[in-house]
């Protein structure tokens, strides 16, 4: 009896063994400091998933820009060095010019994902780079200019840029130098703080949120109206791994990301409401481009960066096929009249 019980306790830990060893886990990393409102987002959702996969699935987060830069964070999960990673698509255009039907959009991650959009990004993903493109978080989430000094604006209506040090980047440039004219200084987003500071810059684009988190209000004084793009921050994945992982594990990190989709998107605009009250109650005025000049402003910005997506995608092997197809699927047209 005594050799039966023993028996039966051995096999009661094998089993236990057994299921402790069937708990996978993925290395993620993040592109921006913890501090900022995405970042926070990101964690949140690897959370939920840790929450959610207990005994199936967890995320180790492995840090942010300071664990791998952020502008090698693409390479290294395409590379398989990281398992997952937040990032925008712009960090990667280059490879995937694609993703500029994500910054010109005027819909959100929910609506993309019901019309097939995400799926056809995703599909892109799997083909161009080796990735699994898990969601589209954040979105719905505009940009704006922002501004040290008042700005001005021509005879028209037009903003002036003339004389404006204005930081640029891999989103914001095709509008800023194609559409606006302007001479821009490119920087990442950790050295903005300091270009302001020292006033190497004095205007920038951002989105609507976390302006604050960065301290950059501490210099800027003014919001041009109206904004323009959409946050195109996603979660990838490298293919391999993902195909690696149990059907159950893959099922609960889509379906927490499919969720996470429409929970940042409520989320986020409350941020953004936040942050206004936050910016007007210390000073910030808002300055608005009205009737034709607004039009113009908002249809070069969305017009100048498909420009750049078509023509990046046209040296690229698979060319332009799919380009009406993301036109279509990435933006409303009527909404936007």
């Amino acid at each position: 009896m005594k050799l039966i019980k023993i028996a039966g306790l051995l096999a009661g830990a094998v089993v236990v063994v057994g299921a402790a060893k069937a708990e996978e886990s993925i290395s993620a990393v993040h592109a921006f400091p913890e501090t900022l409102i995405y970042t926070k987002s990101f964690l949140s959702f690897v959370d939920k998933v840790n929450e959610a996969g207990k005994g199936v699935i967890q995320i180790d987060v492995r840090g942010g820009p300071e664990a791998i830069g952020m502008f090698q964070q693409p390479d290294a999960v395409r590379d398989g060095i990281v398992d997952m990673v937040y990032t925008p698509g712009s960090f990667y255009g280059g490879a995937l010019p694609e993703k500029d039907a994500m910054v010109a959009s005027n819909l959100t991650a929910v609506e993309t994902r019901a019309n097939g959009g995400i799926e056809l990004i995703d599909q892109i993903h799997q083909e161009k780079m080796g990735l699994k493109y898990l969601g589209w978080f954040d979105s719905g989430v505009c940009y704006n200019l922002w501004t040290r000094n008042e700005p001005t604006f021509d005879a028209n209506g037009n903003l002036e840029v003339e004389g404006l040090k204005l930081r640029g980047n891999n989103v914001y440039n095709a509008f800023f130098t194609n559409y606006l004219g302007a001479q821009v200084i490119d920087l990442p987003t950790g050295e903005v703080y300091s270009a302001l500071q020292r006033g190497v810059v004095d205007a920038t684009g951002w989105t609507q949120i976390g302006l604050i988190d960065l301290k950059w209000n501490e210099f800027l004084n003014y919001r041009i109206e109206p904004c323009f793009f959409s946050t195109d921050l996603g979660v990838i994945v490298n293919l391999e791994r993902w195909n690696s992982l149990s059907d159950e594990a893959r099922k609960i990190l889509q379906d927490v990301a499919i969720q996470h989709e429409k929970d940042s998107v409520e989320a986020l605009r409350g941020k953004r409401d936040e942050d206004f009250a936050a910016l007007e109650a210390a000073g910030m005025k808002v300055v608005s481009l009205e009737g034709e000049a607004k039009a113009n402003y908002l249809a070069a910005a969305r017009e100048k960066t498909w420009e750049r997506m078509k023509t990046l995608m046209a040296e690229q092997p698979g060319g332009t096929d799919n380009y009406d197809r993301l036109i279509e699927l990435f933006y409303d047209l009527d909404a936007a009249k």
